[in-house]
């Protein structure tokens, strides 16, 4: 999710049709790895709190799948049965607002909408049953300090208080 986010945010220019264009229209069978080539145009540290600093190219299945009768391979529609025979856990719908993420292992064939202009840092719940549709995406808060800051000592409270 937040390569997809960061990709339509920097490297598509907000441009759903130009994602999708590249994410569907331009493979033949569809992807074998999304890649941080998908990332071009991000702000370096964005890209580096995302990959933690790894660099690999997207990889189409184009040149990779072989059929057992060796005939050419060919696009598969993907549905609610195929997607769990296959064992995919998440299907992406690029909608013009927004990113739907379905959870295959719900089954229920529609999830939450994530609006295209969250940030990339936002961290979700991996967890299928998080993910349906009559709730909001599951947002995860930020992990608190382990420990509470140090309050400030009533000497410096004393002097940074205002009298009246």
């Amino acid at each position: 999710m937040p390569l997809l986010l960061a990709a339509f945010q920097y490297r598509f220019n907000r441009d759903v049709d130009a994602m999708a264009h590249h994410l569907i229209d331009s493979v033949t069978l569809g992807w074998d790895t999304l890649g941080t080539d998908l990332l071009d145009g991000a702000p370096p540290a964005l890209v580096t709190e995302l990959t933690g600093g790894m660099q690999f190219r997207s990889r189409a299945l184009d040149n990779f799948l072989i059929t057992p009768d060796g005939s050419p391979p060919a696009r598969e529609t993907i549905t609610p049965q195929s997607a769990a025979e296959q064992d995919f856990e998440w299907g992406y719908i690029l909608r013009p607002g927004s990113i739907e993420v379905i959870s295959v292992r719900i089954q229920a064939g529609w999830g939450p909408l994530v609006p295209w202009d969250t940030d990339p840092l936002t961290r979700f719940s991996d967890h299928p049953a998080h993910w349906t549709f009559d709730k909001p995406p599951p947002v995860i808060a930020p992990a608190r300090a382990a420990r509470a800051a140090k309050p400030p000592s009533s000497t410096a409270s004393r002097r940074n208080t205002t009298r009246r």
